[in-house]
């Protein structure tokens, strides 16, 4: 065999030999990785909860004790923190060698719903939770869903649910005193829903075009105000008329 053929082919050894020599380099860190207790899961620090315990996260999270930091699967326990309830959005990061952090963004009451007893919602409409106290809450009050209803529908929170917060939005983007006045939303009625002053006056709304019979009914409560015996009930679901009815 020439010279050269003998160059071209030990060069080629050495190539298979390196490659070689990487691979099981590159077998044998990736084995290290994996099994070295230097990355084995120590702590778990969970960030940006107001109102959950870091318990709770916690075993939501469910990362077995000692698991290698590199065999977990962010995304997955990213998922499971956010089955919770109170949870809006969950991210999770790796920090070398050893830890995890759960960082949690939670959903923010909006208002208490009335049904049986009283639960916390968000502006979307989803159930964060029992409230054991009588609170007087930042928005008007919901009623008219059963618990029932209203535990059934955590994931995906009734059409009711919406509208009353969808009205309550309503009222807020007003900025008059009318959403000061407003204490109860009853979305009970086929016909729309019913809304309740802090004077006792029911207020039979309709279904529809809410923000011009809202501003309508502030007129009317104005007036009321000064009219003998009050009243005791306004109907605002028939178009361009009001129906009054006295109080006493």
């Amino acid at each position: 065999m020439r010279s050269g053929a003998w160059k071209v082919l030990a060069r080629r050894l050495l190539i298979c030999l390196l490659v070689g020599a990487s691979a099981a380099v590159i077998a044998g860190a990736g084995i290290w990785l994996f099994t070295s207790p230097r990355f084995a899961v120590k702590a778990i620090e969970v960030r940006g909860t107001q109102h959950l315990t870091a318990e709770r996260v916690l075993d939501a999270a469910r990362v077995p004790p000692g698991r290698n930091l590199f065999l977990v699967d962010p995304r997955a326990i990213a998922r499971a923190v956010e089955t919770l309830p109170e949870v809006e959005r969950a991210d999770v990061i790796r920090e070398l060698p050893d830890r995890l952090t759960v960082a949690v963004e939670e959903r923010k009451p909006f208002t208490l719903v009335h049904a049986g007893r009283l639960h916390w919602i968000d502006e979307r409409g989803h159930v964060l939770g029992r409230e054991p106290q009588a609170v007087t809450p930042p928005a008007p009050i919901i009623s008219g869903l059963s618990e029932a209803e209203l535990l059934d529908i955590k994931n995906a929170p009734s059409d009711r649910a919406r509208d009353a917060v969808r009205l309550i939005r309503a009222l807020l983007r007003s900025g008059s005193a009318l959403a000061t006045e407003i204490s109860e939303i009853d979305v009970s009625q086929p016909d729309g829903p019913v809304l309740y002053t802090v004077g006792g006056v029911e207020v039979k709304l309709g279904t529809d075009e809410w923000d011009e019979r809202l501003a309508r009914l502030e007129g009317v409560l104005a007036q009321a105000a000064n009219r003998p015996g009050g009243i005791r009930m306004v109907d605002l679901r028939f178009r361009d008329q009001v129906v009054l009815q006295g109080g006493r």
